[in-house]
């Protein structure tokens, strides 16, 4: 079993990242502790709505040897292949690039000093080169195969521009490594000039940099055609809701006209009495049958999937996983007590009255083999909290300190903390770690990984 990787992702949102090999079953379990003052309860978070909000998943062909020097060339001529099979295997040759070279430009960045950055850089520049003079010498005629691979090369050659100029602005400045800087600086450039040359963006387009980066990220779409699984969600419980509500509406209705006959009976004749009579019965109908429907339904439902999303190849449209989602506030005696251990390690300060959310996915493969070069798929579910800071206050008192006879001020930031336990299982297998995270209204401040438990 591949443990599952949780990292932040965004200012507001963490990932988590596993990979499936074919015909596998994994469940995984986030039991999300949310304190009292943060402002969240089933009564100001709607469940189904933060799924749909905030709740992403992803899943592709996936391979842990994509780094640039071993991309491999993928796709094929275009005399040997119909139209959909040059299509499919030109986007796994690009995405590849794409995915190995956004892997090392995030390695190269955590190397801090100039004498391993700039060479390490270098040698990007250069497996990025050979890689695109690959692609560029593969240029079919025919017009049928031209345009896909026009929008393939005119997205590599920005995204390698824009991951170089990246590397650059981020990466230490030396005077030492100028030469190699300014031939970095020329990749950069001769990438801008092709895309100029070949005319593969008009000049109202590059003006406009939120014109360009919208119409970049439509052509990294095409080229996952085929790669990235197509998601296809469907909702459960539906006729089983239908049911609830027809039966609650059938025995206050019973009730209802039960004292309607009765307040007829007791009246010889139609009076201002009998009409406020059934005024008030009908008035209370009304005003209870939403209250009671949802009150049954909630727990009914308790402990119920309520959401299903199939995978399928963009290009063959053949099913390749199928994961079932739940979510729901759950009470604290219902949390397994494996996931209270988990919480009871806190600090005693810490362990403050709090709601838990609790999500659980199970993914089963249904595909017996994947893509040739490709054995396993992976799976991206993202979080966002935005919807979990709502309520919180941007910035909260002023922290006073004494030098000598000089009284200094600062503002402070109020700063909450969620606890979250991540479960992983596989058979019989099992694995749970806890995650603090620390947060405030514009950000996540710091994910901190405690230990293990792998039974």
């Amino acid at each position: 079993m591949k443990i599952t990787k949780l990292s932040q992702d965004e200012a507001l949102s963490f990932t988590l990242r596993h990979q499936l090999l074919p015909q596998a079953q994994q469940r995984i379990d986030l039991y999300f502790s949310l304190p009292n003052e943060m402002g969240i309860s089933p009564q100001t978070l709607d469940e189904a709505d933060y799924f749909h909000s905030s709740i992403k998943t992803r899943s592709a062909y996936y391979s842990d040897q994509l780094h640039l020097p071993l991309v491999r060339s993928r796709f094929i001529s275009a005399k040997k292949g119909q139209q959909d099979e040059y299509r499919v295997n030109l986007n796994l040759f690009c995405y590849q690039i794409k995915t190995a070279l956004d892997i090392d430009i995030k390695q190269a960045l955590q190397q801090r000093e100039s004498d391993e950055f700039y060479p390490t850089a270098l040698e990007l520049a250069e497996q990025s080169k050979n890689l695109l003079k690959k692609l560029r010498r593969n240029t079919p005629s025919d017009k049928k195969f031209k345009s896909y691979h026009e929008n393939a090369d005119n997205y590599l050659s920005w995204h390698v521009e824009q991951s170089f100029l990246k590397l650059l602005a981020k990466g230490p400045k030396t005077s030492e490594n100028s030469e190699v800087r300014e031939q970095l600086l020329q990749l950069c450039r001769d990438e801008n000039s092709y895309r100029e040359s070949n005319q593969y963006n008009s000049q109202i387009t590059l003006d406009d940099p939120n014109r360009i980066t919208n119409k970049m990220r439509l052509l990294q779409r095409l080229i996952e055609y085929g790669v990235v699984f197509n998601k296809d969600m469907r909702h459960l419980n539906r006729n089983l809701k239908r049911f609830v509500r027809g039966g609650v509406t059938t025995v206050m209705m019973a009730f209802v006209m039960a004292l309607v006959l009765n307040a007829r009976s007791s009246f010889a004749e139609v009076t201002l009495v009998l009409v406020a009579i059934l005024g008030v019965i009908y008035g209370l109908r009304e005003t209870f049958k939403d209250d009671i429907t949802q009150s049954i339904w909630r727990r009914i439902q308790r402990g119920l999937p309520k959401w299903q999303q199939l995978f399928s190849n963009s290009a063959t449209k053949t099913k390749v996983a199928k994961q079932t989602v739940w979510l729901e506030f759950i009470k604290e005696k219902r949390v397994p007590e494996y996931v209270q251990r988990h919480f009871n390690k806190r600090r005693h300060q810490n362990r403050l009255a709090a709601q838990i959310l609790h999500f659980r996915s199970d993914t089963k493969v249904i595909a017996k083999k994947f893509l040739p070069g490709y054995d396993e798929i992976q799976e991206q579910i993202m979080f966002n909290l935005t919807p979990l800071v709502r309520y919180l206050k941007k910035g909260e008192g002023r922290l006073y300190s004494l030098d000598g006879q000089k009284i200094s001020q600062q503002g402070v930031e109020r700063r909450y903390q969620i606890n979250v336990v991540l479960v992983q299982s596989s058979g019989s297998e099992q694995y749970s770690q806890r995650f603090k995270i620390t947060l405030n209204r514009s950000g996540i401040i710091n994910i901190e990984a405690m230990k293990a438990r792998v039974e």
